[in-house]
């Protein structure tokens, strides 16, 4: 069969990716058309762009590359014509994946949605769209499927596929990863500022004013795979370091972590490390988000899922050198450290075992 696959971000890129390989494992003639990024295209196929071309973060960067924007949605509706898939796959990313759905509907090409939008916080106006132009509904946290029940749309909960990408990971000694990086000996602090220029650029300054505080650690940013490594090397010096495509093995050697909210909260959770998620955008963005998301009490995927405060989230104001050194403390030497790790364990419980993208991949195979 002909997949066409559109993932617009990194953690779009992630699961795509593993998706793919579960379809090459059930139908050996696949091919894959998609847009995505280095990973999706290691499993073959035509990448036709890339994540780093498409990620616009909050309500004025979207408008100032309003252009940008529906140039691409005009050139993926021709290259989907020109290509005739068999099936239509989105990953997330719905302002831009939504349009599409109904566009390929429209043309007679069956569509999946894999990782639903987050139509429970917001936009929840959408769910019609999805019962118009979607065929299969697959969400990857538990409580989506009962969001989806309400509203009338049937839906497959397959799981999380994070449990999969880290299920698959090779054992790691902690100074043997320090020392092929450069690292001293001291304990790190990874540093995750998310992936976009104009993010990373804020939460990183905002992340380093803590180093006065933590003589005894060293820190270490994670590197996004969009930004080339010149553009970390201000912010480098004898005791701050950078790693780049080396997240989870940075997380997996670190005794804590400073997160910006995304995706990233729950894959730190994930591979057990103790946490602090920041966020701050721009004034008038986190007002005009403020008035659009509803009945949300938390921004981390962590607090959401277990409906209840595990991880520290520091938003707006709130974030700051002050509440970072305290909340950092308390993570790594007080009993909130060992408080985290068992609700950790019931996380990864609540989210179900591995088999996300096998499960996804079955779905759309009977399709």
């Amino acid at each position: 069969m002909k997949y066409y696959i559109i993932a617009g971000e990194a953690s779009g890129d992630l699961h795509g990716s593993n998706l793919m390989k579960a379809l090459k494992l059930k139908d050996s003639h696949a091919e894959f058309r998609f847009w995505g990024g280095d990973l999706m295209a290691k499993q073959g196929g035509t990448l036709v762009k890339h994540y780093r071309d498409l990620a616009f973060m909050g309500f004025l960067e979207v408008a100032m590359n309003l252009r940008t924007i529906l140039k691409n949605i005009k050139f993926c509706k021709e290259d989907i014509q020109n290509n005739k898939p068999d099936i239509l796959i989105l990953v997330d990313y719905p302002g831009f994946n939504l349009r599409i759905a109904k566009f390929a509907k429209e043309l007679g090409i069956k569509v999946v949605y894999y990782i639903s939008p987050q139509l429970w916080a917001w936009k929840e106006g959408r769910v019609e769209t999805i019962k118009k132009y979607v065929d299969e509904m697959m969400v990857i946290l538990p409580f989506e499927e009962d969001f989806y029940k309400k509203h009338g749309v049937h839906s497959h909960f397959v799981g999380h596929p994070l449990l999969d990408a880290i299920s698959t990971l090779e054992d790691i000694n902690a100074e043997n990863f320090k020392m092929a990086n450069g690292l001293n000996e001291k304990e790190i602090i990874a540093l995750l500022p998310g992936s976009r220029k104009q993010e990373v650029e804020k939460m990183l300054q905002m992340m380093l004013s803590v180093r006065p505080y933590f003589k005894d650690y060293q820190f270490v940013i994670a590197g996004a795979p969009s930004l080339p490594k010149e553009f970390y090397e201000k912010y480098v010096d004898d005791n701050v370091h950078f790693v780049s495509n080396k997240t989870y093995d940075l997380l997996r050697c670190s005794k804590a972590a400073l997160v910006t909210s995304g995706t990233a909260t729950l894959e730190t959770a994930l591979l057990n490390v103790p946490e602090v998620v920041c966020y701050r955008g721009s004034k008038v963005s986190y007002a005009i988000a403020k008035r659009l998301v509803k009945n949300i009490k938390y921004i981390s995927l962590v607090n959401l899922i277990m409906d209840r405060e595990v991880v520290k989230e520091l938003i707006q104001n709130d974030l700051n050198t002050s509440n970072l050194v305290e909340e950092l403390k308390k993570i790594l030497v007080t009993e909130k450290r060992f408080e985290v790790f068992r609700d950790y364990e019931l996380l990864r419980e609540k989210l179900g075992g591995k088999g996300a993208s096998e499960n996804a991949a079955e779905v759309i195979l009977k399709m």
